[in-house]
């Protein structure tokens, strides 16, 4: 019996070994996966050194195997996470990677007949980019103070993506003019210049790249120590040169930039960033697609602007903040009802700055609430949905937040919005602030609300903050400035173009006959009489003149830069 009693537990002794060794093979990690996640730059021509990045390569660079579709490729350098490769004579596709005793495939990559210049880190002598180059933008690139980057009609300017930065903060490939530097980009309507992200067509997304930022030497708002937003850490200074001049962007797109680089507050890098931005500056032509930030955003800085597109963004497609007080005229906005930013997307959001008045008494001044956000805004249209707003949400797939205001002018600001259409916003006017702030300002005419359209809206005007739905109501209703709202039902007496909602095709020219032309409509005089401003006694960007043709690109998605 004893001995049955030792083989007994002598067997569940091994038993549990056995349970036990199962168990720990069980937690064994799984064998690495070799992948291939990106080809940087995503075309080249041949003998151009490419970067393959993924996981699980072999570190000795002939361990691994590459190849071009059916033909060998070198590879010269090698980490188990990147492959630097020679592209061969004869390249094909796809791109394949053999190593470890594992195969994989690589995203699209095609072979260009134009070399690849790579610019990375700052800039400190003259130079010229030219069209018969495509530049890719490594990381932050920054511009000096006393340097000029000359940019030639048609030249392609890519951003590295994320996930290709070297530096691996992920903030992508980003072009930062600084303080007394200058970027000269004219392109023309025929060869406008373009900035893209480095993925290969069909393959690009919202936030590819940083975008382009430009700091000036303009008033502003804020302290001397305020530092630009999204890691760029570039102090703004207490500088109050109003005609500074950071350079020129006309006939420019920008397509995939802007990117939230956390979840916390100010830490976004826009399509187009301006701080402190002199009148000197020229900024006219410019369309933003795709931006996974807002599209464009001035941060103080007296910089004019006319003719501007902002295509398919992701946040606010135009933001001002911190003392902007310059004038723009003529710009449009298209939006994609299913996309839109957690913070809730508008066409304009405008602060003095956050809370915008100066807690207990304390008089606003230089650098510290002075000059106050006091933009004027002529001329232009929006448009979200020919549908019911409330559509325009989070439901889908594609966006994160919900669409909220035409116009949200909070926290003291002056902007002034004129003779402007806004179509299928859940909102059209948030009045929002205090009664001492925002409201006195519309009360007292620094901010202006005129010549407006809210269409198709769910609410028209609504108060916010300290400020009453009646008190917002009674200010955007005064005969004098001739705002008008248009419900959903009565939404086909604007006589609009049939193409004005069409995401891949758009045409925002109003039919003959459209209300929006009518001269009596508009509001003359005033603040339009500036002589930056063309007379345009019209509601919206459009007249009978489509200015969007032949420069504008309305599917960067499927466009192949690589020729």
């Amino acid at each position: 019996m004893n001995q049955l009693i030792r083989w007994g537990s002598l067997l569940t002794l091994v038993a549990g070994l056995i349970v036990f060794i199962s168990s720990c093979k069980n937690d064994d990690s799984p064998a690495p996966v070799l992948s291939i996640t990106s080809i940087s730059p995503t075309s080249a021509p041949v003998g151009t050194t490419v970067v393959l990045t993924g996981t699980n390569f072999n570190a000795t660079p002939a361990s691994n195997t590459v190849t071009f579709g059916a033909v060998s490729a070198s590879v010269v350098a090698a980490s188990s996470t990147q492959l630097s490769v020679v592209v061969p004579a004869s390249a094909g596709s796809p791109v394949s990677v053999t190593a470890n005793g594992q195969s994989a495939q690589g995203p699209a990559f095609t072979i260009s007949s134009k070399p690849v210049v790579t610019k990375a880190g700052s800039i400190t002598a003259s130079e010229t980019w030219t069209a018969g180059n495509v530049y890719l933008l490594r990381g932050f690139v920054n511009i000096k103070s006393g340097v000029v980057v000359t940019i030639q009609p048609g030249t392609i300017i890519k951003g590295g993506t994320v996930d290709e930065d070297p530096t691996g903060s992920k903030k992508g490939g980003t072009l930062i003019v600084e303080q007394g530097g200058r970027v000269e980009a004219s392109g023309t309507a025929q060869q406008p210049i373009v900035f893209t992200s480095n993925r290969a067509a069909g393959s690009r997304n919202y936030g590819d790249w940083g975008g382009i930022v430009l700091i000036g030497r303009a008033p502003h708002n804020r302290p001397a120590s305020q530092a630009a937003e999204g890691g760029i850490g570039i102090q703004l200074g207490a500088f109050n040169e109003p005609t500074d001049n950071s350079g020129t962007l006309r006939y420019v797109r920008i397509e995939f930039g802007g990117i939230a680089l956390t979840n916390e507050a100010n830490s976004e890098i826009n399509g187009l960033t301006m701080y402190g931005v002199g009148s000197g500056t020229t900024i006219d032509h410019v369309q933003v697609s795709y931006s996974g930030d807002d599209s464009y955003e001035w941060f103080g800085g007296t910089v004019n602007a006319k003719y501007l597109v902002a295509y398919r963004g992701f946040d606010d497609d135009f933001d001002t903040d911190w003392g902007y007080t310059g004038k723009v005229q003529f710009g449009v906005s298209l939006r994609n009802p299913q996309v839109a930013d957690q913070s809730g997307s508008n066409c304009f959001e405008s602060d003095n700055f956050n809370s915008g008045e100066n807690a207990g008494g304390v008089a606003l001044s230089a650098n510290n609430g002075l000059p106050l956000t006091q933009p004027i805004f002529a001329n232009f249209s929006s448009f979200v949905t020919s549908g019911t707003p409330s559509n325009a949400s989070t439901s889908s797939s594609g966006g994160s937040g919900p669409y909220q205001s035409a116009m949200h002018l909070r926290r003291n600001t002056a902007i002034s919005v004129i003779n402007s259409v806004f179509v299928g916003w859940p909102e059209g006017l948030r009045l929002d602030g205090t009664t001492t702030g925002t409201l006195n300002n519309a009360n007292n005419g620094s901010l202006e609300v005129q010549g407006i359209t809210v269409a198709n809206s769910l609410t028209a005007v609504r108060g916010a903050g300290n400020i009453t739905n009646d008190q917002a109501s009674a200010y955007f209703s005064l005969a004098a400035r001739k705002n008008t709202v248009i419900a959903s039902t009565d939404l086909a007496s604007l006589l609009l173009n049939a193409n004005s909602f069409s995401l891949t095709s758009p045409n925002f020219v109003p039919g003959s006959g459209s209300p929006l032309l009518t001269s009596a409509n508009a509001v003359t005089g005033g603040k339009l009489s500036d002589s930056f401003f063309v007379s345009a006694p019209y509601r919206g960007a459009f007249n009978t003149e489509n200015w969007l043709t032949g420069w504008t690109n309305f599917d960067p998605q499927n466009t192949n830069y690589d020729q």
